[in-house]
């Protein structure tokens, strides 16, 4: 039997559930998931191999009308995703005002792609039959995708169903990664995440949206825990205030929370140092936004 491999590509307008979508495609945790908008900020690629194809996921930043230079990267990253797919999965929330769905450019952008194009209605466990009939009809209309697939991701409903159309429109070739490989990133990647998906549940407003979180050492020990030190790099004092705490009250919560997701994650024990460092407006400078991965060097 001839071997399917290919790029399956996940868009859509922050917070519709696209990195749930991911985990329950690859049956794991592989991207961060909170209520909170804009939680996947970077090209997440997850990789699912089974004994006759390879799907190779990459899970995008929501569609946003940038306001600042991260955002923009942000947004340079989605549309160069778009371009990479062989099948390009676009996610609606089931029940979300339409209007509001996707920005005009996107859209033709989107349209112009030469991808295997399917809508992805999520969420319909809290939506309404008439409602789902409605926004059927208003994508058909959108002219945007050739099949429309509703799914509940959190619930795994019609996950399967979804992955077995998007095996059938993979192109023939080989596998481009072994098949004990889960993603293309590397342990230090996650470690990030996790943290950042820490800082999300715990912190309000501006701060989760303000911060990079970078591995400064990490340290793989055979006998005893290993040493991760990592760095909170945040725009202003009142916000790296704010995330210490009182009495560092904040900070230890947090280095607790993230510590267990880690060994979680890695399966071992680890020793976790987090401190908070300050740089001016990094969302808005080149040099920062090169160094914590969001542009090319």
């Amino acid at each position: 039997m001839n071997t399917k491999c290919g790029y399956v590509t996940i868009a859509g307008r922050p917070n519709v559930g696209k990195s749930t979508l991911l985990n329950a495609l690859l049956g794991q945790k592989l991207s961060i998931i909170n209520s909170k908008p804009q939680t996947t900020r970077k090209r997440v690629l997850g990789i699912l191999s089974e004994e006759n194809y390879q799907i190779i996921f990459i899970d995008t930043a929501g569609i946003i009308e940038p306001k600042y230079l991260m955002q923009q990267t942000m947004m340079e990253q989605m549309t160069a995703s778009v371009d990479d797919a062989d099948v390009l999965l676009i996610v609606f929330e089931a029940g979300k005002d339409f209007r509001v769905e996707l920005e005009n450019d996107v859209l033709e952008k989107i349209k112009k792609s030469s991808a295997h194009k399917i809508a992805v209605i999520n969420k319909i466990d809290g939506s309404n039959q008439k409602e789902l009939e409605l926004q059927v009809e208003k994508i058909k209309n959108l002219e945007i995708a050739s099949e429309i697939i509703p799914i509940s991701a959190l619930k795994s409903f019609h996950i399967e169903p979804l992955k077995k159309r998007i095996v059938e429109l993979l192109p023939e070739h080989p596998k481009m990664y072994p098949d004990e490989d889960v993603s293309t990133e590397n342990v230090r990647f996650f470690v990030t995440e996790i943290i950042r998906e820490k800082i999300l549940e715990l912190y309000e407003e501006e701060i989760p949206y303000s911060i990079e979180v970078v591995i400064e050492d990490y340290k793989e020990r055979d006998n005893g825990k290993d040493f991760i030190s990592a760095s909170i790099i945040t725009e202003r004092a009142s916000q790296k205030g704010i995330l210490i705490g009182k009495k560092g009250v904040a900070i230890k919560k947090l280095g607790e929370l993230s510590r267990k997701s880690i060994e979680e994650f890695t399966g071992k024990e680890v020793f976790l140092e987090l401190r908070v460092k300050v740089e001016e407006n990094w969302r808005q400078n080149e040099k920062y936004l090169k160094r914590f991965g969001y542009t090319e060097e």
